[in-house]
């Protein structure tokens, strides 16, 4: 017991020769290395685990631990490749817990449900499989600093029809489901006697944002390649149909208007029907209806219109979120009312300065964010005071 307690001692802990081991096994007498917890996997989070892991975690002066629903990790700039076809997910996925034992961090399987910031812990609902087996059990997570880096998901805005029918590009499975569907749609179409329904490989991608957009043009190419490969009752040119309906009076409302009229020109050589000013109201299983009364055909559906974040932020156990569920954070990305916990990327509403809004949702933004909480962290870790982010625009 003796040689314990003083070993004890030299890494910080208290020296005591009680023989009750009960008391000796409490953690209170048992130093912890700082907690630092990432819920969140994106782009942002995933860099920001490596960092701390390969500083932090690698030199022994913290805990690092990343927190993720998903078990390996694709940049979501690539989900509308995967959806077409076009890119092998598993030859362009990273996996967290290779990842994690590469670079000196923990990975956690799980979805954060709850926070607990009384007694700073990070409530993780079951993960069950395919078949609603349970593979892990409820959990919870103690920090000292917590970064929230969830990023943001598409937002149907509560439109009729739209959950049910529509496929919402957010993860590598909304882009495994879409293929599917995809390829047995023209399977189906291929080996059917009757002629085609009205809806039969029609498409309609709802919101020509950048998602929106390069979706249409790789399924262009994905349905061409499909039919070639045996599908020979089906004619592209004849049978399939890409559509993109936008609210904004131009596709890539965000980017400049000659950006804009340059791949729309782009689109139109590709036979793609653009639908501007349209503001859809319904989906059905057959198809979108539009504000205006008009009523496009569809087999399949893509929702690509608005962003928020995810519903669990919305005022998670007080912290202060605004109306698309971002959690509101200060210039040093500290949330509002809990200097401990800090959030980055698309869940994070902070003000842009020396501009009227806040700081894109962009992966940029989420990179150079991941850049300054590895600095801040160290810094509140040492007790030193944090300095504001700067967010640099580098173009679209």
């Amino acid at each position: 017991m003796h040689t314990v307690a003083c070993l004890l001692r030299t890494i910080g802990g208290p020296c005591t020769h009680k023989k009750n081991i009960e008391t000796m096994d409490t953690q209170a007498d048992i130093p912890h290395l700082p907690r630092i917890v990432i819920v969140g996997g994106g782009a942002g989070g995933l860099e920001l685990a490596t960092r701390l892991g390969d500083t932090l975690g690698r030199r022994g002066q913290a805990e690092i631990t990343l927190i993720e629903r998903g078990r390996s990790h694709l940049w979501k700039p690539l989900l509308h490749q995967a959806a077409a076809g076009t890119l092998g997910i598993d030859d362009n996925e990273l996996n967290y817990l290779a990842q994690s034992t590469w670079h000196h961090f923990k990975y956690r399987l799980g979805a954060m449900d709850g926070l607990d910031r009384a007694n700073k812990q990070v409530l993780v609902a079951p993960t069950r499989d395919d078949d609603g087996r349970e593979i892990v059990p409820r959990r919870s997570f103690g920090y000292d600093i917590l970064v929230l880096a969830l990023g943001s998901q598409n937002n149907d805005f509560g439109t009729p029809g739209a959950a049910e029918h529509a496929i919402a590009l957010d993860t590598v499975d909304d882009a495994r489901r879409f293929h599917r569907r995809l390829v047995n749609a023209c399977i189906a179409a291929n080996t059917q006697a009757a002629p085609l329904r009205p809806e039969q490989l029609k498409v309609v991608a709802i919101g020509a944002g950048a998602t929106g957009v390069e979706l249409v043009a790789e399924l262009h190419n994905a349905t061409r390649a499909l039919a070639a490969y045996g599908l020979d009752r089906i004619d592209p040119e004849r049978d399939v149909r890409l559509s993109l309906v936008e609210a904004a009076p131009r596709i890539l409302p965000a980017l400049s208007a000659r950006l804009s009229a340059s791949a729309a020109a782009e689109l139109a050589k590709l036979k793609v029907e653009i639908h501007t000013g349209k503001r859809v109201t319904a989906v059905t299983s057959s198809g979108v209806q539009t504000a205006d009364g008009d009523f496009l055909p569809a087999e399949l559906v893509v929702w690509a219109a608005g962003v928020k974040a995810p519903d669990v932020l919305r005022d998670l156990d007080g912290l202060e979120s605004n109306r698309i569920n971002q959690l509101v954070v200060r210039p040093t990305l500290q949330t509002t009312r809990d200097d401990a916990i800090f959030a980055l990327g698309d869940c994070a509403a902070c003000h842009w300065a020396g501009h009227d809004g806040n700081v894109p949702p962009r992966a940029q933004a989420a990179h150079q964010q991941a850049n300054f909480l590895v600095r801040q962290i160290a810094r509140q870790l040492a007790g030193k005071p944090l300095s504001p982010f700067v967010y640099r625009d580098f173009g679209s």
